[in-house]
């Protein structure tokens, strides 16, 4: 029997307009030592499926059918040739209590909200310990500083010290990793575990999941978007679109032959080397409102092989094959092709034959932060060494390397964000003007021509404020020589350039979807026409075909402005897709640079290397 058996699950929530169907009939199952993994656009009941399982559900949701059994780790058969299980949506909360935590982990999406603000990381990871193991707080102790280290945090002894909010994203994702496989849990529920993380801390907690999975028998549900890391991790794969189960298979036959379109479109979305100069293919529209939904397959409406029926009938989940199940009238009349050998849906980008000029250039650009020294004496400690990089107008430099290597310090350094107890080096060159030669604020202000794009939309826009508010509001402040009219014309120019509706400016941040959200952070940096663009992992919270839309968009706004554009990210496949030039740093230092298709095809440092080796790949 499985660890984990899923049968006819459905859950509601309750709204305003009608009750939601977040979840419609799903059925899975999970073997020990095996990893099931859930992908799909964010709306489709991923999450809500792992809330499901662990009762986590909010007040206004609601379980009304199914069930979802957990086998006992060790048991035998019963009388009757049954092996024992419990249904864990007819037990009582005081029982399911001592399945959540122990048999049940989970690792959640967002790391800053899951962890005490008021406790130290020590202090949380040896009560979860204490809790499910029986260990003495000696022993929880020195078991926590096991785990920090086992999941890639360097001096694991002076972060137990600390508080949740003197880590980075990526450090915090690791402690609740970490909380999560402290107590040698049967079945682990992984939400997006590895979306805040570089290559290399991901390939090594991905690994420590392998060994846990071949020492323990652990069972793991994975929620993610990167399907590069779903072809190194899962068993099988179940592929959701609204609410439902579309597709299910093995994870080597879904990726040799995906049956349903929504598969289709996922894997052709994907960013690649072999895909430069053309436009990726992107989905269009959005996930269908689950209130009350209507008969029809869900994904008709997006769908480019859609007949009549499909509006109007449901299809159900059947077997294509015996390890493959698809929900499709027509998956047998689909053919699929990989990603770059099929172009008649791409728009093709023009590149300018001439010489591209110089927008910006760092010269020996350095920075570093204070610590603590003698009473008399204060001591520096280098985040970054000299970093040079030229950007030209039109081209795209990525800056890569693992976190703390000083790419996003970089950044705050071009933008004169650091504070005054940073101590800055070097120069920053703008038109060959060093930025201190020229004003901050106004027409001719510094300040409005390099702009930023933040990797989190909602937390970077403003909720009490309406989209015209937000866009108009950099205006204000740099470009005070623009009248009402001037900057109403300019507000509207820039939510035409990122595709969204005019009717968008009367709606508030929380009415859109992500990808919407990031077209808007995107609106708001381009409407002081900047010459430069500074993008910090702006697509790496999105999903595939989202990201799509985003990264097309950069690029068909960087022909028509001529922007330059500084892109951080530790999407390697993005990098391939998008830069012109790579710059990768190590340790504030750069290691190696190069236009990116030979730094790819020969890479000369080991770092470099490292890093090539470390990322999932298709």
């Amino acid at each position: 029997m499985s660890l984990l058996n899923i049968q006819g699950l459905s859950t509601r929530l309750a709204s305003e307009a009608g009750w939601v169907h977040a979840l419609d009939d799903i059925s899975l199952a999970i073997e020990k030592s095996q990893t099931f993994a859930l992908v799909g656009e964010s709306g489709c009941g991923k999450s809500m499926t792992a809330l499901s399982i662990a009762r986590l559900l909010p007040d206004s949701g609601a379980i009304v059918a199914g069930r979802v059994s957990l086998s006992e780790p060790h048991s035998g058969k019963r009388a009757g040739n049954t092996t024992e299980s419990t249904d864990v949506l007819r037990i009582s909360e005081t029982v399911m209590r001592t399945l959540r935590g122990k048999r049940i982990a989970m690792i959640f999406q967002e790391p800053g909200t899951s962890l005490n603000p008021v406790m130290t990381v020590g202090d949380q990871l040896t009560e979860i310990i204490c809790l499910h193991t029986g260990a003495t707080k000696a022993q929880a102790l020195k078991e926590a500083e096991e785990w920090l280290g086992r999941v890639g945090i360097p001096e694991p002894a002076k972060r137990l010290q600390q508080y949740p909010f003197e880590m980075s994203g990526g450090q915090k994702q690791r402690v609740m990793i970490a909380m999560a496989l402290s107590v040698n849990p049967d079945l682990l529920i992984a939400d997006e575990p590895t979306t805040a993380l570089d290559v290399s801390i991901q390939a090594q907690v991905l690994d420590l999941l392998k060994t846990l999975q071949r020492e323990q028998g652990m069972a793991m549900l994975l929620i993610t978007h990167d399907l590069a890391i779903v072809k190194q991790m899962a068993d099988t794969v179940g592929l959701m679109y609204a609410g439902q189960l579309v597709e299910k298979a093995s994870t080597a036959e879904f990726f040799a032959a995906p049956k349903h379109p929504y598969a289709h479109a996922l894997v052709k979305s994907l960013p690649s080397q072999a895909q430069r100069g053309q436009a990726l293919y992107a989905l269009e529209g959005r996930v269908p409102s689950l209130v009350n939904p209507k008969p029809g397959c869900r994904f008709a409406a997006r769908c480019l092989h859609a007949q009549e029926n499909c509006s109007q009938s449901t299809p159900e989940l059947l077997d294509a094959t015996q390890t493959h199940s698809v929900r499709c009238f027509y998956h047998g009349d689909l053919s699929f092709t990989k990603p770059g050998t099929d172009t008649p849906n791409f728009a093709s980008i023009n590149c300018s034959g001439t010489t591209p000029k110089v927008v910006l250039q760092t010269v020996s650009l350095s920075v570093a932060y204070p610590e603590k020294g003698g009473l008399l004496r204060k001591q520096f400690k280098p985040v970054l060494n000299k970093l040079d990089i030229t950007l030209l107008q039109g081209r795209t430099v990525a800056l890569v390397g693992e976190s703390g290597s000083g790419k996003t310090t970089a950044a705050r350094a071009l933008l004169g964000l650091l504070g005054s107890n940073a101590k800055v080096g070097g120069d920053v060159l703008m038109d060959s003007r060093p930025l201190r030669q020229w004003a901050e604020r106004g027409p001719h202000g510094w300040r409005s021509k390099i702009q930023f794009v933040f990797q989190d939309p909602f937390a970077s826009l403003n909720p009490r404020h309406r989209i015209a508010e937000i866009l108009e509001e950099p205006l204000l402040s740099l470009r005070p020589d623009l009248d009402a009219d001037a900057r109403k014309a300019r507000v509207l120019k820039v939510i035409d350039q990122v595709s969204m509706p005019e009717e968008a400016l009367a709606r508030f941040p929380h009415e859109f979807s992500g990808g919407q959200r990031q077209r808007i952070a995107i609106a708001r940096a381009l409407v002081s026409e900047p010459k430069i663009l500074i993008c910090d992992e702006p697509t790496s919270a999105l999903d595939v075909s989202v990201q799509a839309q985003i990264l097309n968009l950069l690029k068909r706004l960087q022909n028509e402005t001529g922007v330059a554009m500084l892109f951080i990210t530790h999407n390697l496949a993005v990098v391939q897709y998008l830069a012109d030039e790579v710059v990768v740093l190590r340790h504030g230092e750069v290691v190696e640079r190069g236009s990116a298709e030979q730094l790819f095809a020969n890479p000369q440092h080991a770092y470099t290397r490292q890093l090539i080796d470390a990322a999932p790949v298709l």
